[in-house]
């Protein structure tokens, strides 16, 4: 029998206002996982409004209790940690392994908010007016609406509500319809078990083609102050111009086209495990994914070979096997993408090395040669198990190909030569760069976001801080100031 989940609003677990209800499938068996209320923009602001009502109380909330309520969040979530393997499974597709990865960072997670409760440190600036006292303090900004994705939802939609609720906000999240459970329901069980006051945190849930109504709620109720959305370019582009009509300030974390470089002088069997992984874990549906390794022509050959025969060894299926590497994409529209976007390169001149098939939803690890530059495959995501190997002349050339996208969210360089390392990940466009280590990688306490289309503001430690509080100037007369008139 699929579950049955319900909104949570106010402290309470509701239906949707109109009663409606869509299925939520398992992208590998294709049967209902789950039936999810089908909310609207008046369960929008609904959940806007209890976000409200709490904020006064929550606001001038001792860092302390607050500190004490993500530490009991975060031991909670660690109970359900099989739990939620499970739903991760069956909601998403997603393997043991990196099931078993969400559910480990994201106790971390909450233990870097529980640390930030106590952050929102301000100054005090020098005045040039005799007897004056300036004063530069931070205070929360208000309601905050959080927008999740589908592809790791337990981290990313956590990640949009809980350093701004640490800092005193009040949050609404909407996750995504394909990942409704995972990044909504196991978090507000989480928030409601450890005793988070109600209205702290709200959670609405939309059906297919509804998320656009609801985002456009957050965006032109007044109290919503801040908004955030990991998502892809297309939606964030669309999500900032809508917002700047109301000068609302969004954070962004977007999409990657990201590329690791690999260099004559690096340790190839490295490279080709910190590329397997980065370019295969989640069927390489993560915003950080490795998607073109672009290698010094000395070393191309034997990187190519050994990376091939590794991926090509992959078992692919159902992702409740823990052995399985490469699942289901998670709807059949990803996989057409994705089967579009290797198919325009093959046309373009690209060989596959190995995969190019699909079985259901499942498609095999694919790697591509001769990809050629400035194609739209190149250049643009392809979001699924699918990497690019590009021969290049020198380290020169390498840079230029690697910055040669829109995008700029992470990126990788291998190399023996630790300083010719750093120097090169000075000059690649990406707000992420790993020297000897591959694209994917995330801590709750990094400045994690990304640069051109990949998005603006950052998530994580104090660098949160400048999302979700306002920076604000008081000055104090300590004597009587002389007016000239």
């Amino acid at each position: 029998m699929p579950r049955e989940y319900k909104m949570y609003i106010n402290g309470e677990w509701v239906d949707a206002l109109n009663g409606g209800v869509y299925e939520d499938l398992n992208p590998y068996t294709g049967e209902v996982f789950a039936k999810v209320p089908s909310g609207k923009k008046a369960d929008a602001k609904r959940a806007i409004e209890a976000a409200v009502a709490a904020f006064p109380s929550w606001s001038h909330t001792l860092p302390a209790e607050r500190q004490a309520l993500f530490l009991k969040a975060a031991d909670i979530l660690e109970k359900k940690q099989m739990e939620i393997v499970g739903i991760l499974a069956e909601e998403t597709g997603c393997t043991f392994g990196f099931a078993m990865f969400q559910t480990m960072f994201t106790p971390g997670l909450l233990r870097e908010a529980a640390a930030q409760a106590h952050q929102a440190i301000g100054e005090i600036i020098p005045a040039d007016l005799p007897g004056a006292l300036y004063m530069a303090i931070r205070q929360p900004v208000g309601v905050v609406a959080g927008i999740g994705p589908w592809n790791a939802p337990l981290i990313l939609s956590l990640r949009s509500i809980c350093m701004p609720i640490a800092y005193g906000n009040t949050a609404v999240l909407k996750p995504s319809t394909e990942a409704a459970a995972a990044g909504g329901v196991v978090l507000a069980e989480v928030f409601h078990e450890a005793g988070f006051p109600k209205g702290v945190l709200n959670l609405v849930t939309n059906g297919p083609g509804g998320s656009s109504e609801i985002g456009d709620e957050f965006i032109e109720h007044p109290k919503v102050r801040r908004i955030n959305l990991t998502g892809s370019t297309a939606v964030g582009r669309q999500l900032a111009e809508k917002a700047g009509r109301y000068l609302k300030r969004v954070a962004l974390e977007l999409g990657g086209q990201n590329p690791m470089i690999i260099l004559r002088d690096a340790n190839i069997d490295d490279a080709v495990n910190a590329a397997a992984f980065g370019g295969f874990l989640h069927q390489g549906q993560i915003c950080m994914s490795t998607r073109r390794i672009i290698v010094e022509k000395p070393v191309a050959k034997e990187f190519t070979e050994k990376f091939v025969a590794k991926v090509s060894t992959y078992k692919v299926g159902n992702p409740k096997e823990m052995d399985t590497i490469i699942g289901p994409l998670i709807n059949q529209y990803q996989l057409d993408q994705v089967k579009n976007s290797v198919n325009a390169a093959v046309r373009d001149g690209a060989k596959i090395l190995c995969g190019g098939r699909s079985e259901g939803l499942c498609y095999h690890p694919t790697v591509l040669a001769d990809a050629k530059l400035g194609t739209p495959f190149s250049c643009e995501e392809t979001f699924g198990p699918v990497v690019s190997v590009v021969e290049v002349e020198n380290a020169e050339e390498a840079v230029a190909v690697a910055n040669d996208t829109m995008y700029g969210l992470s990126a990788a360089v291998f190399t023996g030569d630790l300083a010719k390392g750093l120097a090169i990940a000075e000059r690649i466009e990406s707000g992420i760069v790993h020297i000897n280590d591959q694209t994917v990688g995330d801590e709750p306490q990094v400045p994690f976001g990304g640069v051109k289309d990949s998005g603006w503001g950052r998530f994580g430690g104090k660098a949160a801080l400048e999302e979700f509080t306002e920076l604000r100037w008081i000055s104090m007369q300590l004597t009587p100031r002389q007016y000239p008139f």
